[in-house]
């Protein structure tokens, strides 16, 4: 029986998620958000704090420090009380289940208390909402609907059409029609961002071995761990280009894997792949496709797959249908967040792609090939369905 492993993460992700609690949100919430251990977090937020994080020398904190530390958070506080209330102007005359609704759409991003004190309705009010009270289930007016379909807009930064909007609203407890909502959408201007293709393409003219393509297409295994597929793309930035490589299950589309570097070299997709091994564990004989760039032709990247007991796939020349999965992710990410964006500073992308692929992608998008619920839902869908049929037997 399939079962997750313990979990182990990279210095990246450590260090990304050490950084949204820097940015103000609870560590509560972070660590809710990642799926991580509360405390775990808390330790690594200990450990930044001493300079130790990631293996660093110790450091000395003075007073002055201490009190200048205390002013950033406070002033994190009361600009994030401030952004809450401009995102929220669409529902602050709806009554409560909007509000709900809405507060239910954004704690992803913010404390619970915040929201529900900007909007002027109780945590226990909104506990009895979420447990499923029969304000959240009436029928709403064209205009309260309206009121949710921006908010969810805002939430996943326009990421969704008609046919996601629909589905996220009916799981948050309200019905309504596709049509409806399509209507409404359409009428309001409110619509997904503009689709385009996006591809980078490796280096793939070099003379190092390259491997059979061994997927051939077959983009559907019956389980978890059996099929990862990687690749590379680019993000420019107003301090120059950042690379992303990541690493995707097939049988769930999530990613298991990523690594951000100012540099497309071969340790990009190595630390990828690590990150990968670490959560998941693949049992040996799992197969790993991608291009036949040389990040992944390269001796160190195949010393990796080895150790870990991977077999190696790789897409015939010119042929990005053969990565199609992974290609179709890129697309997603480049539409939905990174063309809409201004990157100022390696750190900001980061923190944004970190965001994307962690919070937002894995854990909230509704994939459309998965039945429209995230990757990590279909995945825990699947273990419990597994779970009854052992029973059973």
């Amino acid at each position: 029986m399939f079962k997750i492993p313990k979990q182990a993460y990279t210095a990246e992700f450590r260090t990304l998620a050490v950084q949204r609690v820097k940015d103000g949100q609870s560590a509560r919430d972070v660590a809710r958000e990642l799926g991580i251990s509360h405390q775990s977090l808390r330790n690594w937020v200990k450990a930044d704090e001493a300079g130790t994080l990631n293996g660093a020398g110790t450091k000395v904190v003075t007073p002055e420090q201490m009190e200048l530390s205390r002013l950033r958070a406070e002033n994190k506080r009361l600009q994030m009380e401030l952004e809450i209330g401009k995102k929220s102007g669409g529902v602050l005359r709806e009554g409560p289940p909007v509000k709900y609704a809405w507060i239910d759409s954004h704690r992803r991003h913010y404390p619970l208390s915040a929201l529900c004190g900007v909007l002027s309705v109780s945590l226990n009010g909104y506990r009895a909402w979420k447990r499923g009270g029969t304000p959240g289930r009436k029928r709403l007016t064209d205009a309260q609907l309206l009121a949710l379909i921006r908010a969810v807009h805002a939430e996943v930064k326009g990421a969704y059409g008609s046919p996601r909007m629909t589905e996220e609203i009916r799981a948050r407890g309200f019905p309504a029609s596709k049509e409806r909502v399509e209507r409404l959408m359409r009428d309001h201007g409110i619509r997904a961002r503009h689709k385009r293709r996006y591809r980078v393409t490796t280096d793939s003219k070099h003379k190092l071995p390259v491997a059979e393509n061994l997927l051939a297409r077959n983009f559907t295994p019956t389980a978890p761990n059996q099929v990862f597929t990687s690749d590379i793309t680019y993000i420019w930035t107003d301090e120059g280009w950042l690379y992303l490589a990541i690493v995707l299950d097939l049988f769930n589309r999530e990613i298991v894997g990523w690594s951000i570097k100012p540099r497309m070299t071969a340790d990009i997709v190595t630390d990828a792949l690590t990150m990968a091994w670490f959560r998941r564990r693949p049992e040996p004989g799992a197969l790993h496709h991608s291009d036949r760039g040389s990040q992944y032709a390269s001796d160190d990247f195949q010393r990796k797959l080895v150790q870990y007991g991977m077999r190696c796939s790789m897409s015939r020349k010119g042929n990005c249908w053969d990565n199609a999965p992974t290609e179709s992710f890129f697309n997603s990410l480049k539409n939905e967040r990174v063309h809409a964006t201004r990157y100022r500073t390696h750190q900001e992308a980061m923190a944004d792609l970190f965001e994307y692929i962690e919070v937002f992608y894995n854990r909230s998008r509704r994939h459309s090939s998965l039945g429209f619920v995230s990757p990590v839902q279909f995945l825990q869908n699947w273990m419990k369905a597994q779970q009854t049929k052992d029973a059973a037997a």
